[in-house]
């Protein structure tokens, strides 16, 4: 079914930054529409427990937070279609948006499709999350102070990871599947100089031990082929992210990791179209910095609708 409205500012994510983005935009006398396929709150639904938002006196999650982000939207005027975006031509007049619901058409669009942390597909690891299993150090590793964590990963995000847990936790074990990291050389030197670090290389995580809880893991030596047990508190699963670009894969510049290229503007390289939060380039992926996203695209995507008379 096709929707004949035409809106203002069209939204693709109901994440931190497509319903900041609505709300910013509602604010100013636009009409918006955000389209989310699952819940309000998108990736961030899957935190447990998050202390790091400016104006949170007590701990939050996801799921709560996001759908205040929603209802606050809502509440100016910001309309929401649950439903799953197939198709978009962004280069149309105006810019056409096909959903498994219908049809929609506005005069700019923000993407807010976010990013998806790869999963190490072990049993019970999404059943741990947020008890013992996690993806964001730097949203979670307060929980684990003073504790013995294993953080999963070569890269430069699983080195950062390790050296930030490394200033708060008692030890960290960062297990690598290769005999070499693949973080650039400038990480080593500080990797180094942590006396509470371990690098267990040439070995992989292949069984999470756990009650209620996770208890430790189960690591399998590559070369020997030795396997055994390490007790932990908490695992830092940093082996890379998926931005959710397919649907702009030929239409936009993506950079080599697959993420829009997009500057502090949002302002991607078709005009009236914006890219805000995890989905596009940015050196720091955080609840904070997706908001903040979502306020400046609803901003640009205002100053490209009165430059163009719409």
């Amino acid at each position: 079914m096709a929707n004949e409205k035409i809106y203002d500012v069209l939204v693709i994510g109901g994440g931190p930054a497509g319903y900041t983005a609505a709300l910013y935009a509602v604010r100013a006398g636009l009409s918006c529409l955000v389209i989310e396929k699952m819940s309000a709150g998108g990736q961030m639904c899957e935190t447990m427990h998050i202390d790091n938002y400016p104006g949170l006196a007590d701990t939050t999650d996801g799921f709560t937070l996001g759908a205040a982000m929603a209802a606050g939207a809502a509440r100016f005027g910001a309309e929401t279609v649950q439903a799953e975006v197939t198709s978009l031509d962004l280069s149309a007049t105006p810019k056409t948006v096909l959903a498994d619901s219908g049809s929609f058409a506005a005069h700019t669009v923000i993407l807010a499709t976010g990013a998806t942390h790869r999963h190490m597909g072990l049993d019970r690891e999404r059943e741990l999350v947020g008890r013992g299993v996690g993806y964001c150090a730097t949203c979670d590793g307060m929980f684990y102070r003073g504790r013995r964590v294993v953080v999963i990963g070569g890269g430069n995000s699983a080195v950062a990871d390790a050296l930030y847990l490394a200033g708060i936790c008692e030890h960290v074990t960062l297990v690598h599947r290769r005999d070499t990291l693949r973080a650039s050389k400038v990480h080593h030197a500080p990797l180094a100089a942590c006396e509470n670090v371990t690098l267990q290389l040439n070995s992989e995580v292949v069984r999470l031990m756990a009650d209620e809880r996770l208890t430790g893991v189960e690591i399998r030596e590559k070369d020997t082929g030795r396997v055994f047990t390490l007790p932990c508190d908490g695992v830092f699963i940093s082996i890379g992210r998926d931005p959710v670009t397919a649907l702009v894969r030929d239409q936009l510049t993506l950079d080599e990791t697959g993420y829009i290229v997009a500057d502090e503007t949002t302002k991607t390289d078709i005009p009236g179209v914006f890219a805000a939060g995890d989905v596009r380039t940015k050196p720091l992926r955080q609840i904070v910095t997706a908001t903040a996203d979502g306020a400046t695209a609803a901003y640009f995507a205002e100053q490209y609708l009165q430059q163009n008379g719409l």
